[in-house]
């Protein structure tokens, strides 16, 4: 990496440590346009459960790979997310290139980390998804839960296991059908045939704020979304119950509400501790990330947003400073 490729900024984090926020005040001190990066907030309609900012919220500052996919769409071409995240790196890279041609900074945005690893490392040569295998594991991860899963991908690949989080069913199945269709441990596929994003300098800043803090944003972030009628609406404008965006925390949980299941009361804080498991789970996540630059605080804070900024100046500057070199 030489000191002449255009700079690329990611922010990560756990939910609702204001990343978005963090975005916006650099998007707005350096000329940048914002490229999404959570799995969710792609879908149209899903809009409070994933934090996604409005219009005004926006600031005028250009968002893309927000609102980009209808509620019944998911893409069957491999990966584990919701929407393949082959699929998702494409697409940003092409958009990452449309924005740096312009003379803006790229500043990606997002807490789905799959889809930054596959946009940053490029993804391994796996095979494409078996729908009856899937059914068989998943019908297994029903019955005896994911953590029964997760023991059995321990013997035949202890390297995945030991990094995707006993809970993670769905990351859990995807390893154990690659094993399992390629006689080979993904751990060792992912090794080979990637191809990284070439041609900018990354720079990875992290939001970790304390511990307690986050758990009580979450809550009341949580609370506010039933208040809002998170699901509701969506139901009453057509979008199915099976539209994959509702497989995702917070969505999942009020759906059993509204089928008469649990009370609301029920409903609340199982989609706060499950909310609170994921934003645990994104740190997990996020923590192995190479060379990611961290500010223990909320990106709403100004005092956070200054400091990013100033470390994100100063590495321009050391850039400018190299290149008259």
């Amino acid at each position: 990496m030489t000191s002449k490729q255009p700079a690329l900024v990611a922010i990560v984090g756990p939910t609702a440590s204001g990343k978005s926020n963090l975005a916006i005040y650099l998007a707005r001190q350096f000329a940048g346009e914002i490229i999404n990066c959570d799995s969710i907030q792609m879908y149209r309609r899903f809009d409070l459960g994933s934090g996604k900012l409005s219009r005004a919220e926006q600031e005028g500052i250009p968002h893309h790979l927000i609102d980009v996919l209808d509620s019944h769409e998911r893409f069957a071409t491999g990966g584990y997310a919701r929407y393949a995240a082959g699929e998702y790196a494409r697409l940003a890279r092409e958009t990452i290139s449309l924005v740096e041609a312009r003379g803006k900074l790229p500043i990606i945005v997002g807490g789905t980390g799959f889809y930054l690893r596959a946009l940053l490392d490029g993804l391994f040569p796996g095979p494409t998804r078996n729908p009856k295998l899937r059914q068989r594991l998943q019908s297994r991860s029903t019955q005896k839960g994911p953590a029964h899963l997760h023991r059995l991908l321990g013997r035949f690949d202890p390297a995945s296991a030991a990094n995707i989080h006993p809970h993670d069913s769905p990351k859990i199945i995807r390893a154990l059908e690659v094993r399992l269709e390629t006689r080979r441990p993904m751990s060792e596929l992912f090794r080979q045939g990637r191809q990284a994003l070439e041609g900018f300098e990354v720079l990875k800043l992290g939001l970790n704020p304390p511990r307690a803090a986050l758990y009580e944003a979450i809550n009341q972030r949580t609370k506010g979304m039933f208040e809002k009628g998170l699901v509701r609406n969506i139901l009453a404008a057509g979008v199915p119950p099976g539209a994959p965006p509702f497989e995702s925390h917070g969505y999942r949980e009020v759906l059993g509400y509204l089928e008469g299941k649990i009370s609301l009361e029920e409903t609340i804080e199982r989609a706060q501790t499950k909310t609170r498991q994921y934003a645990k789970s994104q740190m997990t996540w996020f923590r192995k990330e190479s060379a990611v630059q961290w500010f223990q605080g909320f990106g709403t804070d100004l005092a956070i947003q200054m400091e990013a900024g100033k470390f994100v100046f100063d590495r321009f500057t050391a850039r400018a400073g190299k290149n008259q070199d």
